[in-house]
């Protein structure tokens, strides 16, 4: 049964300190934005104002994610009429925590820059005075702003303090999982519903390989990634667990790795791996690049992905399938069920990027303005659907994508320039997965439009504390290697020994920060219930 979103993964971690000269740099709200030279005239002096925006390694031939057709749409649209240089600084997306902490303790952080995360990133850097508040800026520059985000802004305060903007976030499923019901139909099997008809499919892929690889098949794709590993564990988390169970037990990286059921998970891809169903080198693939080209040749039977990236222009994994291998067919399933029979999975916080101005930055004017402009609906709409008859038609009045080479081009990194929102909200869950189809190539929109429909199929949600978790801040990049430790090692532990490998590795994660968490968690549930 779906449940209200009351929380989200906290995705990037605050640096404990920051440096003094970030923490301690007092902003001229607006900057030098006018100056008045010699001889007395009144002259306007172009200023600079850094955005900071995701590097996903992926931009077509001939154009880079700082200088394309959106970059200069802004400099065009906002930047040149308020006699702003908007400059766009990239920041990889597969290390993005580390690089923005670097930023940030440096001093050398954009004037915008941004976490996928909670307000607890925002209390790691307000703590130290390394951001600006936005409160005066808002209310000077940003109506439009204010409007658009006004049932998230709360979530962004830190004590009553406006230190960050967190986006909105339109479709709140989280992943999809995806097999070749072509090699189903080959093998006259039922799509699985299951996980043990899961088991079952993935055994006939390997011992009857449907798709003709010359024994390369993969029947479970799966890399070292959170949308490989989340749909598999929470899946088995057992049901009918109490508020206090999920807030104290389940630590904010969404991993469940004290709750009931997240052994027998590890287990069962323990199985997995020991009898040749899933990728071999999934330890070494943390950035999806070996599961994504396994899948596009046409080797994976099965695997799991963020909510609708497969069947996206890029990376286009679906698209390239179908071209390599005809007839290939990747549809969404929803079979992984726990002890209730229930497709338990997480689903994401209604809250998207959160937007911060560092403390050291003078233009915090100036990004409230560039915010507030995106803000504006016309705006947003064209950034997101590109040019009307070249991009995109309107189909009973949702915006449907042109296939074209050129479209995908252009559109390529569209959503990573409006950071204020993710998705277009068109007035119900099913004309919001009807526009979300409607962004891909004809073939895949009913796929498109089941997967939205069973990523909110049974799902859970994050803790939410108003009283920020300082032991996460603490701990949580001791915790992530720590996690991916005990799932390479239990996975590949030869089964006899797979209870001893993964009791120990738990043990160790528990020591190395798990236990501080859940002390000041269940302290914090304690609280909130008062």
């Amino acid at each position: 049964m779906r449940r209200k979103a009351r929380g989200s993964m906290l995705a990037l971690v605050a640096a404990a300190v920051l440096a003094a000269g970030c923490s301690q740099a007092k902003n001229e709200a607006g900057g030098n934005a006018a100056a008045a030279p010699a001889g007395g005239a009144t002259e306007t002096k172009q200023v600079t104002l850094k955005v900071g925006i995701f590097d996903r390694g992926n931009s077509p031939a001939g154009v880079t994610v700082t200088d394309n057709y959106w970059t200069q749409y802004v400099q065009k649209n906002f930047g040149d009429p308020n006699n702003i240089k908007v400059e766009f600084v990239p920041i990889p997306r597969t290390d993005a925590t580390d690089k923005v902490n670097v930023m940030m303790s440096s001093g050398d952080a954009p004037d915008i820059v941004f976490a996928n995360t909670n307000v607890l990133t925002s209390y790691g850097y307000a703590k130290d005075g390394g951001l600006l508040p936005l409160d005066d800026l808002l209310d000077q520059y940003g109506p439009n702003l204010k409007t658009y985000l006004a049932s998230t802004l709360d979530r962004g305060k830190v004590d009553g303090v406006q230190y960050s903007l967190p986006g909105l976030r339109v479709n709140t499923g989280k992943y999809e999982n995806l097999i070749r019901k072509d090699w189903l139909d080959k093998l006259n099997l039922p799509m699985p519903q299951t996980t043990d008809e899961v088991y079952a499919a993935l055994k006939a892929f390997k011992e009857k390989d449907p798709g003709e690889t010359g024994g390369k098949v993969i029947p479970l794709g799966f890399s070292l990634t959170p949308a490989s590993i989340e749909p598999i564990v929470w899946s088995f988390i057992q049901d009918g667990l109490s508020d206090e169970q999920r807030y104290t037990l389940s630590e904010s990286l969404g991993y469940p790795v004290l709750l009931p059921g997240h052994k027998d998970a590890v287990r069962f891809l323990n199985k997995l791996y020991a009898e040749g169903l899933m990728s071999p080198d999934f330890s070494l693939d943390k950035d999806e690049k070996q599961l994504f080209q396994d899948a596009m040749t046409g080797k994976v039977g099965m695997y799991s992905d963020n909510l609708g990236n497969s069947y996206n222009d890029t990376p286009g994994i679906a698209k390239v399938l179908a071209q390599n291998v005809p007839g290939a067919d990747l549809a969404p399933v929803d079979p992984y069920t726990n002890d209730a029979g229930k497709h338990i999975k997480p689903e994401y916080d209604p809250t998207g990027f959160f937007l911060m101005v560092p403390a050291a930055s003078k233009r915090g004017a100036e990004a409230i303005k560039y915010l507030d402009w995106m803000a504006q609906k016309d705006v947003l709409f064209t950034v997101m659907n590109g040019i009307e008859g070249e991009d995109y038609t309107l189909v009973n009045g949702l915006p449907q994508r042109s296939g074209s080479d050129e479209t995908s081009k252009r559109m390529y990194n569209a959503n990573d320039i409006a950071m204020i929102t993710q998705g277009e909200d068109f007035g119900s869950d099913e004309k919001n997965w009807e526009a979300a189809a409607a962004s891909v190539p004809e073939p895949f929109r009913q796929h498109v439009i089941d997967a939205y429909r069973m990523s909110l199929t049974d799902t859970v949600n994050y803790a939410n504390f108003t009283t920020p978790i300082e032991a996460e801040t603490k701990y949580m990049p001791t915790l992530q290697d720590k996690y991916d430790e005990l799932i390479v090692k239990s996975i590949m532990a030869k089964p006899a020994d797979f209870d001893k490998t993964y009791d120990d590795l738990l043990k160790d994660y528990m020591a190395s920060g798990g236990d501080e968490i859940v002390k000041e968690r269940t302290e914090a549930f304690k609280s909130l219930n008062k």
